[in-house]
């Protein structure tokens, strides 16, 4: 049973680059850096400033509850001191459809956008940011329905009903490829006439960055992002947004007796989800949605099907058999380059990394994960070549001070520790838990090991990260809790720069929803 479908790497390389006229001669004739844009607030040489992180959010209201609108309501209280908010990806659930951006997106977050007096009236296309919302893709955001469920979910109830699919957000269109999104938050170039894109181009790339002419971003006018991903300086600290769905396919399996054994350990997991899934499947379709007892139910067997449907994709990508195109090179060595120039200029203060798929994490279902694991070496791989080029430059300072990311449904505060690459002492902020159903934390502890390759083929293993504070499900019955979250960043003057993280919490407690702020972590 596969409810959904995901495009190869290759080809959301080759759509998204299509969407925004990559390297079309008007912008090389200008000299534009299509991956560069200055956020113009007027404060952006300010070296105190705030921000908030929020992730995984773009879901709807759940019998009654709207946890995504309690989070947002939670953020207006941070508005007037924030610049900026950063979204780690899953802006739409469950497959990106434009048809879910009114309900999902701009209903909940309409005090953050021009107009949101009146949210009926806003075009999920046509979006202008009072406050910058500044999103990176996640997996649902490049989701897609197979023709045939198209038919089944995109019809009436009855018919849902008939195959025991209720409450599940997929109508009769997916992402398109990635392609709602683009239209919602990316400055979309395909769609300007080419007799109107050379004056687009000279109203709307003026700024300029270390590289060339780059894109004006500028709130309350025009608020379009210029890349899948992309780079902005603001208040003395490097900002990269990465677009991690084109470099998190699994390393192949080795062709071995070991590789054998695995394959099959995978082919029969995946054929345990199956089963699994069918038995809650059959559990909801003795259950009412309308009966306030059992709604709630329904609500954690919905998410028990999520999990399972993540895990059985992961295991898919696992098996498949994978080439060079599978791995987004160019924009791993785009980063690489631009974490060298940015080390290299002494005006910059700090740097924060933020994408969807976290690299370490201890949530039940992804700390494991192929995806995880091919994430993390990744990024490990561009940060030695990175350190390698440096030489003494960082001064022993970590190569990035927080690294942002989503996917998993929870709020997060993980260090690496000595690792023994170029990925040591790094921070990282899970920041999950923004809407969608909250996870659990897996139940092996909160040191995170990883097996390493010796030069003679010998395995050992060591610890790599320390999961420091989880925000997720907790308990059962009576005790359970699920909290969603948020994160405020203050970036300090002075240098290097001082990040204070402040999570915060919302959740519903005797039918009432009560916020909070954490503990603030000092980075």
């Amino acid at each position: 049973m596969k409810l959904i479908s995901e495009p190869s790497v290759s080809v959301k390389i080759q759509k998204m680059k299509q969407r925004v006229c990559w390297q079309h001669p008007s912008i090389l004739q200008r000299g534009i850096d299509q991956t560069s844009m200055i956020l113009d607030d007027g404060r952006e040489e300010n070296p105190d400033f705030s921000f908030m992180v929020i992730g995984d959010s773009g879901t709807k209201s759940h019998y009654g509850f709207h946890p995504q609108r309690q989070v947002a309501q939670m953020m207006l209280n941070h508005i007037h001191d924030s610049r900026f908010i950063l979204h780690t990806g899953d802006v739409i659930y469950v497959v990106g459809s434009r048809e879910y951006y009114p309900a999902n997106f701009i209903e909940p977050y309409r005090e953050f956008i021009v107009g949101g007096e009146n949210p009926k009236n806003i075009a999920y296309d046509q979006m202008i940011f009072k406050l910058p919302i500044l999103p990176v893709l996640g997996n649902h955001d490049y989701y897609d329905v197979p023709w045939f469920y198209r038919l089944i979910t995109g019809s009436t109830l009855p018919l849902r009903r008939m195959l025991r699919y209720k409450d599940i957000e997929i109508g009769w269109h997916g992402s398109n490829q990635g392609d709602a999104y683009t239209r919602a938050f990316i400055d979309y170039l395909a769609a300007i006439s080419p007799a109107e894109l050379e004056h687009h181009l000279d109203e709307h790339y003026t700024a300029k960055s270390d590289v060339g002419r780059c894109l004006r971003y500028q709130p309350g006018k025009f608020t379009r992002l210029p890349n899948r991903y992309y780079t902005f300086h603001y208040g003395g600290i490097d900002f990269f947004a990465l677009d991690s769905n084109t470099f998190n396919t699994p390393e192949p399996l080795p062709e071995n007796q070991a590789g054998d054994i695995f394959r099959r350990e995978l082919l029969q997991r995946r054929q345990e989800l199956e089963r699994e899934e069918w038995e809650i499947l059959g559990e909801c379709d003795q259950l009412d949605s309308e009966n306030p007892a059992e709604s709630e139910q329904l609500a954690d067997l919905g998410a028990k099907l999520d999990q399972l449907n993540e895990v059985k994709i992961d295991i898919e990508k696992q098996l498949e058999t994978h080439t060079l195109d599978d791995v987004d090179f160019e924009q791993l060595e785009w980063l690489r380059s631009r974490l060298i120039e940015s080390w290299q200029n002494s005006e910059v203060r700090g740097r924060v990394i933020f994408f969807h798929h976290p690299p370490y994490v201890t949530e039940a279902t992804k700390w494991h994960q192929g995806q995880t694991l091919a994430v993390r070496h990744r990024l490990r791989g561009v940060f030695e070549q990175v350190a390698a080029s440096l030489g003494n430059i960082n001064q022993g300072r970590p190569l990035v001070d927080v690294i942002c990311s989503g996917h998993a449904h929870c709020l997060e505060h993980l260090r690496t520790v000595n690792t023994g690459y170029a990925d040591s002492h790094i921070n990282y902020i899970v920041c999950g838990g923004s809407g969608r159903r909250p996870r659990r934390q897996r139940q092996e502890g909160t040191e995170l090991m990883e097996a390493f390759l010796t030069t003679d083929n010998s395995n050992f293993t060591q610890k790599v990260a320390d999961s420091l504070l989880y925000v997720g499900r907790s308990g059962y019955g009576s005790q359970r809790k699920k909290p969603y979250s948020c994160v405020r960043v203050d970036v300090k003057a002075g240098f290097p720069a001082k990040f204070i993280v402040t999570p915060l919490v919302t959740e519903l407690i005797e039918g009432k929803w009560c916020d909070r702020s954490l503990e603030p972590i000092v980075i």
